[in-house]
């Protein structure tokens, strides 16, 4: 198996490899041309995005900057939004559904290292060379999630449709689909309902209407 094999099928792999480099260096340089452009340059930052990720919706957005570790592993959804500093370590797959919204310096980590220390300092390959292991797993999250700022979403992890994760909060588990979610580590507070819909704050809605 080649390192990208490897990495995509949950092994641990050499991420100092050259294919593996080639393919961070071009996610790097992309996200760097991304953080260059002005926000008005909608078509030009579209087009960077395309080139970035694996698979991109119609109508994605990032307020940038942005860093995307490899890009090409990850999937996006349509009509998807992200704030200042969003950043995506996709050594493994990250799948992102539609109309997902994300707060500023929100993070997506899906890389793994050993914890024995002396393991991180270097183990051998089947070639008998030493190199710093490095393994991932895929994390998903689904349609109409909400990270709010802060949040970082830890490897191997599914967020489920409509669910909501509170400012700060780490999550080490999977939460499930319509809950709001918070804590450290983030925890299930309670189950998104009707008596959240803002037809029942008409002091926020204002002159308003849902749709």
């Amino acid at each position: 198996m080649t390192q990208h094999e490897r990495l995509l099928a949950g092994q641990l792999f050499n991420p100092n490899g050259d294919e593996l480099r080639a393919a961070k260096r071009m996610a790097h340089l992309l996200s760097a041309q991304y953080n260059l452009t002005n926000e008005d340059d909608k078509q030009l930052r579209a087009e960077i995005t395309r080139k970035i990720l694996k698979q991109c919706g119609e109508n994605v957005y990032f307020q940038g900057p942005i860093f995307f570790n490899y890009g090409i592993h990850t999937t996006i959804g349509n009509r998807c939004f992200a704030n200042y500093n969003f950043c995506v370590l996709d050594d493994a797959p990250v799948t992102i559904g539609d109309h997902f919204q994300a707060g500023p310096n929100v993070t997506i980590a899906t890389p793994m290292h050993p914890l024995v220390a002396a393991e991180r300092h270097g183990m051998l390959d089947e070639n008998g060379e030493v190199f710093k292991p490095c393994y991932a797993k895929p994390t998903v999250i689904g349609n109409d999630v909400w990270l709010a700022a802060g949040v970082i979403v830890c490897a191997g992890v599914t967020i489920g449709d409509g669910a909501v994760v509170g400012a700060g909060s780490v999550v080490t588990q999977d939460i499930p689909p319509n809950t709001l979610a918070a804590g450290v580590p983030c925890r299930v507070i309670r189950a998104i309902t009707q008596a959240d819909s803002l037809l029942n704050s008409p002091d926020i809605l204002g002159p308003n209407r849902v749709i």
